[in-house]
């Protein structure tokens, strides 16, 4: 079953993040290959006070633990009971998180390998989600006595194992585990726990060398997962190769969610401009093209120069000039229009695609230019650059999973005014907008993310 000695373990804390919080309860489940199961779980004095919407969560209250043994009388137990194993809990980092800090409060470092039931769960039945503790009970059919109590989830989670083996064909369950278990070849010159530290939510991070620019920009719903994934063993692109080579620290900055972590990654970007973001920093330089009512040549309008206040007759957005171009090409394509009429080539008589039979003829009088325009707006019409759909300034909020961070980021006119985190901050934000250009980068972003947002109006 997964390991010859498996810990199956749930705690139950004061709250949800690590470095503020306590244990209050601890259960583990050891099976190993010879023997019955151990079950051991207890109690334990946080040498603080349960809050309340914890105590009604979990039944522990302050009188249960008033009496219970601190964790510093139980360490000894828990390495004992935990040695040899691998540590299998859900939301693994949670529970093992707070087991890292209270050990850390003794002076005492603690590691384990380290398996989620989460990601486990996602990974066998990805289209079966969501994976809480109590869908996975539901979707398996599983006993949940005593959930919320530690030992009870610790159980839940050794039955939810036992379901897996009787419902997928265990090579299946072992490639699943090992994919999970792979362990990220960290470069010689970066500390051995240099991923410990980056926590497993959104956010954007920077790669340095021994100079002062950063070298790579990156996003992701999962930090540490996916700065682990560029050190994989068998390095996924030529730039995680490389990249290998020269980094000599990590940065990050968290986000509440997604959309969060891809406007903080285009502004780092393009203010950063780091060596192996070739793509992404041409973004700064996208264009848009401007084909007016009358008759005349498109033209290719960079994103700095464009007033979100009036985007009418404004097609796009494009990567680059050039992808513009070509994507005129493919227009003229597909609605016979001429090349030279669309800028593409000038030349006296029938353009290239003319003599290739694909122009309907504006380049040799066959066609009147206006006609040719007319029939370019309308294939244009589907890239056309939408109207700003708010009255004015709104706000996106964005929650973290744990809902201990809150993100509003504050937008007008396709522009992304700021992120405040506070009423203070967003009252700053609000009386004081900063200038912020255009950005059809942004534009884009926004597009494709607001329609699913948590969006409030918050001024004109």
């Amino acid at each position: 079953m997964l390991a010859p000695s498996v810990a199956f373990v749930d705690l139950e804390t004061t709250g949800t993040s690590p470095a503020a919080g306590r244990v209050t309860e601890i259960g583990i489940v050891r099976v190993d290959t010879a023997g019955a199961p151990q079950e051991w779980s207890t109690l334990v004095n946080p040498q603080c006070s349960i809050p309340f919407e914890i105590q009604a969560l979990t039944g522990i209250t302050n009188a249960m633990v008033a009496s219970a043994p601190t964790f510093r009388q139980i360490a000894e137990e828990v390495l004992s009971r935990l040695s040899g194993c691998l540590l299998v809990a859900h939301n693994a980092r949670f529970d093992y998180g707070f087991l890292k800090h209270e050990f850390a409060r003794l002076g005492r470092s603690f590691s384990a390998k380290l398996l989620c039931t989460v990601r486990l769960s996602r990974r066998l039945y990805p289209g079966s989600g969501p994976h809480n503790l109590d869908a996975v009970v539901a979707r398996h059919g599983l006993d949940a006595n005593d959930r919320h109590r530690a030992l009870g989830d610790a159980r839940i989670l050794r039955a939810f194992v036992e379901a897996i083996y009787r419902e997928k064909p265990a090579q299946e369950i072992e490639a699943a585990v090992q994919r999970l278990l792979r362990r990220p070849s960290l470069p010689p010159q970066l500390p051995a726990d240099a991923l410990e530290t980056i926590p497993e939510t959104p956010g954007v991070y920077r790669f340095y060398g021994a100079n002062a620019p950063a070298l790579y920009i990156g996003k992701s719903n999962n930090l540490r997962e996916r700065i682990g994934a560029h050190f994989s063993s068998d390095y996924r692109s030529a730039n995680d190769l490389r990249l290998s080579t020269e980094i000599t620290r990590i940065d990050f900055e968290e986000t509440a969610g997604e959309l969060g972590a891809l406007l903080l990654e285009s502004k780092r970007i393009k203010t950063l401009l780091p060596a192996y973001n070739v793509r992404l920093r041409r973004r700064a330089y996208m264009f848009a093209l401007r084909v007016s009512a009358e008759p005349g040549l498109p033209r290719y309008v960079a994103s700095d120069e464009i007033d979100p206040t009036a985007l009418d007759d404004l097609y796009g957005p494009f990567n680059s000039r050039r992808a513009a171009r070509e994507a005129l090409r493919g227009l003229a394509a597909e609605a016979a229009l001429c090349w030279t009429a669309l800028g593409l080539e000038r030349r006296e008589g029938p353009c290239f695609a003319r003599q290739l039979g694909r122009c309907a003829g504006a380049c040799v009088g066959a066609e009147t230019h206006a006609a040719h325009h007319l029939r370019l707006r309308a294939v244009l019409t589907k890239h056309a650059l939408k109207r700003w759909p708010y009255p004015g300034v709104i706000g996106v909020r964005e929650v973290s999973l744990t809902g201990e961070r809150i993100d509003v980021h504050v937008l007008r006119d396709w522009r992304w005014l700021g992120t405040a985190r506070s009423d203070a901050e967003l009252a700053s934000l609000l009386e004081a907008p900063p200038r912020a250009e255009f950005d059809l980068d942004i534009y884009r972003l926004l597009l494709k993310h607001l329609p699913k947002a948590q969006v409030h109006r918050l001024g004109p």
